[in-house]
């Protein structure tokens, strides 16, 4: 990654106490929460330390060989999403419960265990929690259980992965001009829906607008000015090609993800191997017999750009 063109750039304008606190209280207030003045004066230090600390790890993890990246890469975006949490909960961390990561994990893992195959499941406090009910507003997440499939073909920058090593096309890319999104027909006849039911459906999982434009044979096109980055449902931004892309799956559980959660959880997931299933973890990084190298290590190379591009976005929304 560049450091020079980057989402740092954009989050080192929140090293201001004077600023951050201003920031805070905004927040506050909407939230109406009381003493906002007390607390975002409480709150501005420790929410410009998380951004620090997170662009540390950052650092060093674009510097560090991959044996060691998801260690790196999982506490930087621990540390983004506390001050994310800070700004909308500004008693964070009310208790010792919500320090605990909010996920576990198979603790040892089965012979000729693989990765996409791998399940993290959901529990009921800690930090995944708060990102999900403070920030996105999802609750009754408590017990689902994941694959690690199920969250990669999510990332619209593992669709090409994805079409080379399985021959399986995840994502469509819609032409947006002026909040005007061109969904191809293709994309209906795939899902056996009406136009009036894609709507319906696109209204569901993203909790966004949509009004019908232009009907044609080969293309609708839908108005929707609420769209963003962080939006949960099938709509999902490409962040090398700066293009909204069209989720082609709609039976998995986190297509209702923002894609927030999704890096979370990979990344949970990836550093606990890294700490503690060594002998896997290094067999698959000299061997590479199977698909989960690759779709690691490209999971690995986009998350290091995307994750603070998702929470600069989100932040900035707020600002």
């Amino acid at each position: 990654m560049d450091y020079r063109d980057n989402p740092w750039d954009t989050l080192s304008m929140f090293y201001s106490t004077a600023s951050v606190q201003s920031f805070l209280k905004k927040n506050y207030m909407k939230l109406n929460i009381e003493d906002p003045d007390v607390k975002s004066f409480d709150n501005c230090y420790p929410f410009i330390y998380y951004l620090e600390q997170a662009q540390t790890y950052y650092k060093q993890a674009n510097h560090s060989p991959v044996s060691i990246k998801p260690i790196l890469l999982f506490y930087g975006f621990v540390q983004l999403l506390k001050a994310c949490v800070l700004t909308v909960n500004p008693y964070y961390p009310e208790s010792s419960v919500v320090l605990s990561h909010g996920v576990t994990t198979r603790k040892r893992k089965k012979q000729q265990y693989e990765f996409l195959k791998d399940e993290i499941k959901i529990q009921k406090n800690g930090l995944f929690t708060q990102v999900s009910e403070k920030m996105f507003h999802m609750k009754h997440l408590e017990g689902e259980r994941i694959t690690m499939q199920d969250l990669l073909i999510q990332l619209p920058e593992l669709n090409q992965s994805f079409l080379f090593l399985t021959g399986r096309k995840t994502f469509q890319t819609l032409k947006n001009e002026d909040n005007n999104f061109s969904f191809p027909t293709s994309l209906l006849t795939r899902f056996y829906m009406s136009e009036e039911r894609f709507i319906e459906y696109l209204k569901t999982k993203t909790k966004a607008l949509f009004i019908p434009v232009i009907s044609g044979e080969k293309l609708s096109v839908f108005q929707s000015d609420t769209i963003t980055c962080n939006q949960p449902g099938p709509i999902k931004f490409h962040l090398p090609e700066k293009q909204f892309q069209f989720f082609l799956e709609k039976d998995l559980l986190a297509t209702d993800f923002p894609e927030l959660l999704i890096h979370y959880l990979l990344l949970y997931n990836l550093s606990m191997i890294a700490r503690y299933e060594i002998e896997w973890w290094y067999e698959l990084l000299k061997n590479l017999d199977s698909n989960d190298y690759p779709f690691i290590l490209q999971f690995l190379s986009s998350t290091e750009e995307k994750g603070p591009y998702l929470i600069k976005e989100w932040l900035m929304e707020k600002a």
